[in-house]
């Protein structure tokens, strides 16, 4: 597995946001949204290979219940497999944090999926194309959703988003409204904040949930925290 790094932090975002959490982060991913986070595993992904067994022995090593797959795009990697197993048999609870356009059958007690909207497609790129034929698969939406407790993680950039998230889930009937968060397209503090206060009057008015990004703004954008 080509991994980009292994870190105790906190999860920053969603349901189990400010819980203690150990994060394998993946490298290597399907696409290229303009707003990645994490360049390292998409762009010009990086990491380390390690056998899941290396990476078991590590994440066991920090006495942290909660563990986090994430990528990249974990459920491109056939070893998260082996190992979201003998991490689920070893007590761990597992959140995989997926874009929901592959789909491998993995231990998981959360699905954290974040679908790519339009506003996602980078533009004046060799990507713009492929990127967007790639980020909406409702095939495998509907599977994870059904298999998987979830959670659905929008990120936002302006209102015009917010029709987006609208025309998505009326695609998918019977998705309860407290399973869907938004979350600001941010990496400081101060456009979190502005960004999150008009999101917030879209939340109240659907009955969706608001998702803060803890690591956003306790250290900004700021790798392995």
């Amino acid at each position: 597995m080509l991994i980009a790094e292994v870190f105790h932090s906190i999860q920053g975002e969603g349901r189990l946001a400010g819980v203690p959490s150990v994060f394998v982060r993946t490298s290597g991913c399907n696409l290229r949204c303009w707003f990645c986070d994490t360049p390292y595993t998409s762009w010009q992904p990086e990491g380390e290979e390690r056998p899941p067994g290396d990476l078991f022995e590590e994440v066991t090593g920090f006495d942290c219940e909660q563990v986090v797959i994430t990528g990249g795009e974990p459920m491109l990697v056939k070893d998260v497999v082996p190992l979201t197993q003998r991490l689920r048999a070893a007590g761990h609870h597992i959140t995989i944090e997926t874009a929901g356009t592959a789909d491998l059958p993995v231990a998981a007690d959360l699905m954290s999926i974040s679908p790519k909207l339009a506003n996602s497609t980078p533009t004046d790129s060799d990507w713009s194309a492929r990127h967007d034929e790639r980020r909406h698969r409702p095939e495998v939406i509907r599977r994870l959703i059904g298999a998987y407790d979830y959670q659905l993680k929008f990120v936002i950039d302006t209102p015009d988003d917010v029709l987006g998230v609208e025309d998505w889930l009326a695609e998918f009937s019977g998705v309860p409204a407290d399973r869907v968060f938004l979350m600001a397209q941010a990496t400081d503090r101060d456009s979190l904040g502005e960004k999150s206060r008009w999101i917030a009057e879209a939340v109240k008015s659907h009955g969706w949930r608001l998702s803060p990004r803890l690591h956003v703004d306790l250290w900004g954008n700021t790798r392995g925290t």
